[in-house]
């Protein structure tokens, strides 16, 4: 799951990601994100205020909803995603990128993951 949230991250904020790598061979390898990706947990409560949180804060987010578990590709994940009002989502995963005052803000309650 986490794997699935943070790439939404890499795709549309693009300042996140570094350059590539390449080793002394001058073998080349793909960039990866450019500082530490913390993971965070919570209660079922924690990660609904949170996405609430994220909503009116206008940050750029990524959900995992509890249905995404039952499909089997990128199709199906977004029509469930949209067979659900916001209000009703369960979701059971969360990326939020922004200030790290705003982030700690969305994050209220949870604690690092270990």
């Amino acid at each position: 799951m986490t794997a699935f949230l943070v790439s939404g991250l890499g795709t549309q904020v693009p300042e996140v990601i570094g350059d590539p790598y390449e080793d002394a061979d001058g073998v080349r390898y793909l960039p990866m994100f450019r500082q530490p990706v913390l993971v965070f947990e919570g209660s079922k409560e924690t990660l609904t205020a949170a996405h609430t949180r994220a909503l009116t804060r206008a940050l750029p987010r990524a959900l995992f909803t509890s249905d995404l578990f039952g499909t089997g590709n990128d199709h199906d994940n977004r029509a469930a995603v949209r067979a659900v009002r916001t209000t009703e989502l369960d979701v059971v995963g969360l990326a939020v990128y922004g200030p790290r005052n705003a982030v700690d803000k969305v994050l209220k309650g949870a604690r690092m993951h270990p």
